[in-house]
């Protein structure tokens, strides 16, 4: 459900079909792939001229690249179209967007977005935009690790109150506005990096599933990023659907560059959200291209070895069916 690769193409070049990245249409199609989502990822503290500008050239990027690649993969638009690309042997690319900022707030603007193919927009990153605040927040024009606000007690960005609930507020009207629009559109909400208060907002503005593309469960690794266990529950209540994050501090309190402790605690982390939201709620993540290099799962190349060390752990074939597609293609069947 989230890479990065399009942004990491467009800044340290390189090519879809063949890359030193974690992600290249060459492995996926090696690993049975069936979809990969393609975030247009926009920093806002760094992009210029404007965030608009900066997006419209990633799709640039985006559409460049599939067009080379047409006999492989092809953009889908709806769930018929992943179907009408499987029937073919045809690998299917959905366009998402992370970075609400990217639309100043003008309706328009997300209307345009949808008009280039975005299926998918993650209302923000790690800035608070005129949609609503980040669960781990950046100021602009402060660098990499400084924090607005307090550490919390695991040394996250963010604020955090005593009760242990993160403090930010939500979605503005404007972010309000958003979510009901792409609702009407057939745009998905995701949730990941979005404030505990932005997703009880997302909660009440929507009726069909969203999603938390890129998050695991806070109650394995305690990352302002994860979601509760409550949020786990409203999530699959919902109908929606969140996908495993690789990185190894989404996964295990700290991190780790233990291929076994990653491992482990990757299925610790499916075993926790299966059991809090059902089995249909779990999908693939990765944030490939996006995170440093996980040990355990340093690419496309890795998926079949997920999948069995999964098996392993005690997921049965069909459970793996869920996680692998299943779930997320019954997403996009309810909300494309």
């Amino acid at each position: 459900m989230h890479c990065d690769t399009i942004s990491e193409l467009a800044d340290r070049g390189g090519e879809l079909w063949k890359n030193s990245g974690h992600l290249d249409l060459k492995r996926m199609q090696e690993s049975g792939y069936l979809l990969q989502n393609f975030a247009l990822f926009v920093d806002i503290g760094k992009c210029t001229p404007t965030p608009w500008e900066r997006v419209c050239a990633l799709y640039e990027v985006y559409r460049t690249e599939l067009e080379k690649n047409k006999n492989r993969i092809v953009p889908v638009l709806c769930y018929e179209d992943i179907l009408k690309n499987e029937a073919c042997g045809k690998l299917s690319a959905l366009l998402t967007v992370e970075e609400g900022a990217v639309c100043g707030g003008s309706l328009e603007r997300l209307r345009e977005l949808y008009d280039m193919g975005v299926r998918m927009l993650t209302l923000t990153w790690n800035y608070r935009n005129e949609l609503g605040w980040p669960a781990m927040r950046r100021c602009l024009g402060q660098s990499r690790g400084d924090v607005d606000g307090r550490l919390t007690e695991k040394g996250e960005t963010g604020i955090r109150g005593s009760d242990g609930r993160d403090e930010a507020c939500g979605l503005t009207e404007t972010g309000r506005d958003f979510v009901t629009e792409m609702e009407r559109l057939g745009m998905i909400p995701d949730v990941s990096h979005l404030s505990d208060a932005g997703f009880d907002d997302v909660w009440e503005c929507t009726k069909k599933p969203f999603v938390a593309s890129h998050s695991n469960a806070r109650a394995v690794c305690p990352s302002l990023r994860n979601l509760t266990d409550d949020q786990i529950r409203r999530l699959a209540e919902r109908g929606g659907c969140m996908g495993l994050n690789y990185y190894d501090k989404f996964l295990v309190d700290g991190g780790s560059k233990d291929p076994e402790v990653l491992w482990e605690a990757l299925i610790r982390q499916a075993r926790h959200i299966t059991d809090i939201g059902g089995m249909e709620i779990l999908g693939l993540g990765s944030d490939f291209d996006g995170i440093p290099t996980n040990p355990a799962l340093p690419g496309a190349e890795a998926m079949p070895v997920l999948w069995d060390r999964l098996k392993t752990a005690g997921f049965t074939e069909n459970q793996l069916d869920g996680i692998f597609w299943g779930n997320v293609m019954r997403v996009y069947r309810d909300a494309l």
